[in-house]
């Protein structure tokens, strides 16, 4: 049974300390088989420590949630906030949409989708995280729902998208659908 300790310097709230202790246990869980009961993973506090001849008291700042960015951004472009969905986006941003089509820009994205439906939302059944080093990858899967270029509607089209966010920013996404599929029937 895994007990964890983490040092960290003071200044960290209770939200990302409740982040931090779960997803070490999560990390350690995925190695280890031990039960969720067996997992302790828990917090100390130091005034200050020394490192490379220097003096620190303070932790460096908390990323934010990035399956919330995700959210936010996903809303936003529902919403056509352009302005505002770009605001999530770093400036070497990169999505890529079913058949291959890549884009840079959110204007692309909606000349793109112009040509395939006249209005498109998503319903969310579940959004997951991953870490990969620097990068924290969110999964969001569900269903599609919207109207067709004639007017007609259409709902429950899976779809899968990925995200990629470093430093609070967006940098890819990737999108897998079966609006074509739906499309030609």
């Amino acid at each position: 049974m895994p007990v964890v300790s983490i040092t960290l310097l003071p200044g960290y709230d209770p939200d990302t300390q409740h982040r931090m202790v779960n997803r070490v246990a999560n990390a350690v869980r995925s190695v280890i088989a031990t039960p969720e009961a067996g997992t302790t993973v828990f917090i100390n506090e130091v005034s200050t420590y020394r490192r490379d001849g220097k003096v620190f008291s303070g932790g460096r700042a908390p990323h934010p949630v990035a399956s919330d960015l995700v959210n936010e951004f996903l809303l936003a472009m529902q919403n056509r906030d352009l302005q505002a969905a770009q605001s999530f986006l770093h400036p070497d941003f990169q999505m890529c949409f079913p058949g291959g089509v890549v884009m840079h820009a959110l204007a692309e994205l909606v000349t793109w989708a112009q040509s395939r439906y006249s209005h498109i939302a998503k319903q969310y059944e579940r959004i997951e995280e991953s870490w990969q080093g620097d990068v924290t990858v969110v999964f969001c899967h569900g269903t599609l729902q919207g109207s067709w270029l004639n007017g007609e509607a259409f709902a429950g089209i899976r779809f899968i998208d990925r995200f990629e966010v470093q430093d609070g920013l967006i940098t890819r996404q990737d999108v897998w659908n079966d609006l074509a599929e739906h499309r030609q029937a």
